[in-house]
Protein backbone atom coordinates (compact mmCIF):
# COMPACT_ATOMS: atom_id res chain seq x y z
CA UNK A 1 0.00 0.00 0.00
CA UNK A 2 1.37 3.31 -0.97
CA UNK A 3 1.20 5.74 2.52
CA UNK A 4 1.48 9.75 1.04
CA UNK A 5 2.90 12.17 3.48
CA UNK A 6 1.40 15.40 2.93
CA UNK A 7 2.54 17.19 5.79
CA UNK A 8 6.16 16.28 4.56
CA UNK A 9 5.06 17.07 0.70
CA UNK A 10 3.45 20.69 1.43
CA UNK A 11 5.84 21.46 4.16
CA UNK A 12 6.47 25.03 2.73
CA UNK A 13 2.88 25.51 2.59
CA UNK A 14 1.60 24.08 6.10
CA UNK A 15 4.76 24.39 8.41
CA UNK A 16 6.61 28.39 7.71
CA UNK A 17 8.35 29.87 10.17
CA UNK A 18 7.16 31.75 13.25
CA UNK A 19 9.77 33.88 13.60
CA UNK A 20 9.52 36.41 9.96
CA UNK A 21 7.03 36.16 7.19
CA UNK A 22 8.20 35.04 4.05
CA UNK A 23 6.90 34.80 0.06
CA UNK A 24 5.21 31.70 -1.26
CA UNK A 25 3.64 30.71 -4.04
CA UNK A 26 0.86 28.61 -3.87
CA UNK A 27 0.12 26.23 -6.47
CA UNK A 28 -3.49 24.62 -7.44
CA UNK A 29 -4.79 22.93 -4.52
CA UNK A 30 -8.15 20.85 -4.41
CA UNK A 31 -10.23 21.17 -1.32
CA UNK A 32 -13.98 20.13 0.03
CA UNK A 33 -15.29 23.12 0.92
CA UNK A 34 -18.61 24.71 2.79
CA UNK A 35 -19.54 28.77 2.77
CA UNK A 36 -21.23 30.44 6.15
CA UNK A 37 -21.42 33.64 7.68
CA UNK A 38 -21.13 34.01 11.76
CA UNK A 39 -23.89 34.68 13.38
CA UNK A 40 -24.40 38.20 15.05
CA UNK A 41 -23.40 37.78 18.66
CA UNK A 42 -21.11 35.27 17.99
CA UNK A 43 -17.61 34.39 16.93
CA UNK A 44 -15.79 31.11 14.74
CA UNK A 45 -15.45 29.08 18.20
CA UNK A 46 -19.05 28.91 19.46
CA UNK A 47 -20.47 29.83 15.34
CA UNK A 48 -23.15 27.32 15.14
CA UNK A 49 -22.91 27.58 11.15
CA UNK A 50 -18.70 27.24 11.30
CA UNK A 51 -18.82 23.67 14.14
CA UNK A 52 -21.00 23.01 11.32
CA UNK A 53 -19.05 23.30 8.24
CA UNK A 54 -16.26 22.21 10.90
CA UNK A 55 -17.83 18.53 11.19
CA UNK A 56 -18.93 18.04 8.08
CA UNK A 57 -15.44 18.59 6.62
CA UNK A 58 -13.40 16.08 9.05
CA UNK A 59 -16.03 13.81 8.58
CA UNK A 60 -16.19 13.59 4.98
CA UNK A 61 -12.34 13.76 4.76
CA UNK A 62 -11.97 10.68 6.92
CA UNK A 63 -14.53 8.90 4.88
CA UNK A 64 -12.49 9.58 2.21
CA UNK A 65 -9.18 8.58 3.59
CA UNK A 66 -10.89 5.21 4.41
CA UNK A 67 -12.10 4.86 0.71
CA UNK A 68 -8.85 5.51 -0.51
CA UNK A 69 -6.63 2.88 1.85
CA UNK A 70 -9.71 0.13 1.43
CA UNK A 71 -10.24 0.17 -2.35
CA UNK A 72 -8.98 -3.16 -3.83
CA UNK A 73 -6.98 -1.15 -6.50
CA UNK A 74 -4.29 1.20 -6.00
CA UNK A 75 -5.16 1.49 -2.39
CA UNK A 76 -3.88 4.50 -0.92
CA UNK A 77 -3.19 6.17 3.04
CA UNK A 78 -2.43 9.64 3.87
CA UNK A 79 -3.23 11.67 6.79
CA UNK A 80 -6.03 14.03 6.69
CA UNK A 81 -5.27 17.76 6.63
CA UNK A 82 -5.93 20.47 8.87
CA UNK A 83 -8.79 22.74 8.80
CA UNK A 84 -8.25 26.47 6.62
CA UNK A 85 -10.75 28.74 6.13
CA UNK A 86 -10.86 31.92 4.13
CA UNK A 87 -12.18 35.29 5.59
CA UNK A 88 -13.80 38.16 4.11
CA UNK A 89 -16.92 40.90 5.09
CA UNK A 90 -19.28 42.23 2.51
CA UNK A 91 -20.23 45.20 4.24
CA UNK A 92 -19.36 47.45 6.59
CA UNK A 93 -15.38 47.79 8.24
CA UNK A 94 -13.41 44.94 9.10
CA UNK A 95 -13.15 44.82 13.42
CA UNK A 96 -11.55 41.54 14.68
CA UNK A 97 -13.39 41.59 17.84
CA UNK A 98 -16.80 42.29 16.02
CA UNK A 99 -17.24 39.17 13.45
CA UNK A 100 -20.89 39.58 13.18
CA UNK A 101 -20.10 40.61 9.24
CA UNK A 102 -17.56 37.88 8.91
CA UNK A 103 -18.02 35.88 6.11
CA UNK A 104 -16.18 32.22 5.75
CA UNK A 105 -15.00 29.43 3.04
CA UNK A 106 -14.28 26.17 5.60
CA UNK A 107 -12.27 24.06 3.90
CA UNK A 108 -9.89 20.92 3.87
CA UNK A 109 -7.51 20.33 1.11
CA UNK A 110 -7.43 16.84 -0.34
CA UNK A 111 -4.71 14.81 -2.28
CA UNK A 112 -4.63 14.62 -6.29
CA UNK A 113 -5.64 11.25 -6.43
CA UNK A 114 -9.10 11.92 -4.84
CA UNK A 115 -11.83 12.91 -7.39
CA UNK A 116 -15.60 13.87 -7.57
CA UNK A 117 -17.03 10.81 -7.60
CA UNK A 118 -15.15 9.56 -4.34
CA UNK A 119 -16.31 12.82 -2.41
CA UNK A 120 -20.08 11.78 -3.83
CA UNK A 121 -19.55 8.85 -2.15
CA UNK A 122 -18.25 9.87 1.28
CA UNK A 123 -21.10 12.16 1.31
CA UNK A 124 -23.53 9.73 1.31
CA UNK A 125 -21.49 7.46 3.44
CA UNK A 126 -21.74 10.25 6.12
CA UNK A 127 -25.00 11.64 5.40
CA UNK A 128 -26.23 7.38 6.43
CA UNK A 129 -24.78 8.55 9.68
CA UNK A 130 -25.48 11.73 10.49
CA UNK A 131 -28.23 13.39 7.87
CA UNK A 132 -26.57 16.92 8.18
CA UNK A 133 -28.05 19.47 5.54
CA UNK A 134 -24.97 21.28 5.56
CA UNK A 135 -23.65 18.08 3.51
CA UNK A 136 -26.13 19.48 0.61
CA UNK A 137 -23.70 22.49 0.24
CA UNK A 138 -20.22 21.05 0.37
CA UNK A 139 -18.10 21.53 -2.79
CA UNK A 140 -15.15 20.17 -4.66
CA UNK A 141 -13.06 22.42 -6.05
CA UNK A 142 -9.98 23.66 -7.14
CA UNK A 143 -8.27 26.68 -5.39
CA UNK A 144 -4.99 28.58 -6.46
CA UNK A 145 -3.60 31.42 -4.74
CA UNK A 146 -0.81 32.39 -6.48
CA UNK A 147 1.97 34.71 -4.90
CA UNK A 148 1.28 34.73 -0.77
CA UNK A 149 2.36 36.09 2.73
CA UNK A 150 2.59 33.51 5.44
CA UNK A 151 3.39 33.39 8.30
CA UNK A 152 3.39 30.79 11.70
CA UNK A 153 1.02 32.61 14.35
CA UNK A 154 1.77 31.36 17.84
CA UNK A 155 -0.53 32.51 20.61
CA UNK A 156 -4.54 32.91 20.47
CA UNK A 157 -6.68 33.69 17.81
CA UNK A 158 -7.27 37.26 19.05
CA UNK A 159 -3.51 38.15 18.82
CA UNK A 160 -3.62 37.74 15.55
CA UNK A 161 -3.53 41.23 14.22
CA UNK A 162 -0.17 42.08 15.23
CA UNK A 163 1.24 39.12 12.84
CA UNK A 164 -1.06 40.11 10.21
CA UNK A 165 0.26 43.29 10.68
CA UNK A 166 3.86 42.21 10.15
CA UNK A 167 2.91 40.46 7.27
CA UNK A 168 1.59 43.41 5.79
CA UNK A 169 4.63 45.79 6.41
CA UNK A 170 6.86 42.93 5.30
CA UNK A 171 5.00 42.55 1.30
CA UNK A 172 4.90 46.52 1.32
CA UNK A 173 8.64 46.36 1.67
CA UNK A 174 9.00 44.02 -1.05
CA UNK A 175 7.04 46.10 -3.43
CA UNK A 176 3.27 44.47 -2.66
CA UNK A 177 0.42 44.71 -1.12
CA UNK A 178 -2.64 42.43 0.22
CA UNK A 179 -5.15 41.19 -2.43
CA UNK A 180 -8.37 38.88 -2.16
CA UNK A 181 -8.87 36.89 1.10
CA UNK A 182 -7.29 36.63 4.41
CA UNK A 183 -6.34 33.02 4.84
CA UNK A 184 -6.13 30.86 8.20
CA UNK A 185 -4.88 27.14 8.36
CA UNK A 186 -5.36 25.74 12.00
CA UNK A 187 -3.18 23.52 13.36
CA UNK A 188 -4.00 23.42 16.95
CA UNK A 189 -6.86 22.50 18.55
CA UNK A 190 -8.44 24.65 21.07
CA UNK A 191 -10.18 22.44 23.16
CA UNK A 192 -7.39 20.70 23.89
CA UNK A 193 -4.65 23.25 23.88
CA UNK A 194 -3.67 26.16 25.88
CA UNK A 195 -4.59 29.31 23.97
CA UNK A 196 -0.53 30.76 24.21
CA UNK A 197 0.26 27.66 22.56
CA UNK A 198 -1.85 27.57 19.10
CA UNK A 199 -0.06 27.54 15.96
CA UNK A 200 -2.21 28.79 13.21
CA UNK A 201 -0.47 29.83 9.45
CA UNK A 202 -1.78 32.69 8.65
CA UNK A 203 -1.51 33.68 5.03
CA UNK A 204 -2.73 36.63 2.52
CA UNK A 205 -2.60 36.75 -1.49
CA UNK A 206 -0.61 39.28 -2.51
CA UNK A 207 -0.03 41.45 -5.81
CA UNK A 208 2.96 44.19 -6.99
CA UNK A 209 1.73 47.79 -5.89
CA UNK A 210 1.18 50.13 -8.68
CA UNK A 211 4.24 52.49 -8.88
CA UNK A 212 4.16 55.15 -8.00
CA UNK A 213 3.52 58.60 -10.64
Amino acid sequence: MQTLDLKKQYKQLYAPSAKAPELVQVPQLQFIMVDGQIEPGRRPGDSPRFQAATSALYGVSYALKFMSKQRTENPIDYGVMALEALWWIEDGDFDFDKPDNWHFTAMIMQPDHITAAMVDDAVAKVRKKDAAPILDEMRFAPFEEGLCVQMMHIGPYATEPATIAQMERFAVEQGYRFRLLHHEIYLGNPRRTAPEKLKTVLRHPVEPMEPTK
